[in-house]
């Protein structure tokens, strides 16, 4: 960013939570805010956090005006929509800020009054797509991580959602969101969670 060019309205650090004690911690040393796997449909399969751990971690962040975002970013089978829709509502009810997905077919869902965010599995790379997630109803989208710095001033110049990305990089040699290299040699699927995620920090930009 030139010197002539307005700074953002706000940076903002998001850190990741690996369960509530962690979460607290990120909070208690400077985080504006967490993300944290639920009990299922996180793309970290093993995290197995319960609605109660994640109601605690809530309360806590809300007592310092943090926030608390739910990882519910995997690719969903039919059999599956309505028990992703009950767990969305459960997370409203225990203090969630945000739910991140991934899956479209969520939007046509009940869904609780909650903020969406578009997760970095949604391949965010170009204008034309950024200003769509916009438009059907996300606020916030995390960009692909293999993106150069005019790149994100490209999408922020097409779309009034608050853009977040990924400051520590990845473990991942795949592009942001086209992980099938493990479903072909492993059988293990990482759109569904079935690999462990690399646990990165990240920065969002509003305005």
């Amino acid at each position: 960013m030139s010197v002539d060019q307005p700074l953002p309205d706000r940076l903002e650090l998001l850190a990741p939570a690996k369960n509530a004690e962690f979460g607290i911690e990120a909070i208690n040393h400077g985080a504006d805010a967490v993300y944290i796997g639920g009990p299922t449909f996180g793309a970290r399969a093993n995290a197995g956090n319960s609605i109660a751990e994640i109601g605690r971690l809530a309360k806590h962040a809300h007592r310092y005006n943090a926030r608390v975002f739910l990882a519910l970013n995997t690719i969903l089978h039919d059999n599956e929509l309505e028990s992703a829709r009950q767990l969305a509502w459960q997370s409203y009810h225990a203090g969630v800020d945000a739910l991140i997905v991934q899956d479209m077919g969520l939007l046509e869902l009940d869904l609780p009054p909650l903020a969406l965010h578009a997760s970095t599995q949604c391949d965010i790379r170009g204008a034309d797509k950024a200003r769509f997630l916009g438009n059907v109803g996300f606020s916030q989208l995390v960009l692909a991580r293999e993106l150069s710095l005019a790149q994100i001033r490209e999408i922020h110049a097409a779309t009034d959602a608050t853009l977040e990305f990924f400051i520590h990089g990845a473990l991942c040699v795949a592009f942001s969101g086209q992980c099938y290299i493990s479903h072909a040699e492993t059988g293990r699927q990482r759109q569904q969670g079935r690999l462990r995620a690399e646990l990165s920090p990240a920065i969002y930009i509003e305005g």
